[in-house]
């Protein structure tokens, strides 16, 4: 197998998707769209978008310890 075995496997997909989850979440509270569209909203709701963050932050810490251990 190219990743060795399944839990090495599983470790790099959820450090990826944590990691995906906390930097889109943080780059849109910091950095909002210049012109939103016809029904968007002009900026993300903060308070989950600091939730699903760190979500997406503890997700990767867990799965970065997982692979170095």
């Amino acid at each position: 197998m190219l990743f060795g075995d399944a839990k090495t496997l599983l470790g790099w997909l959820i450090l990826a998707l944590g990691g995906a989850l906390f930097a889109g979440n943080l780059l849109a509270i910091v950095k909002p769209p210049p012109a939103p569209k016809d029904g968007d909203l002009p900026r993300a709701p903060l308070s989950r978008s600091i939730f699903m963050g760190a979500l997406g932050f503890i997700a990767a810490i867990w799965a970065l310890a997982t692979l170095l251990s």
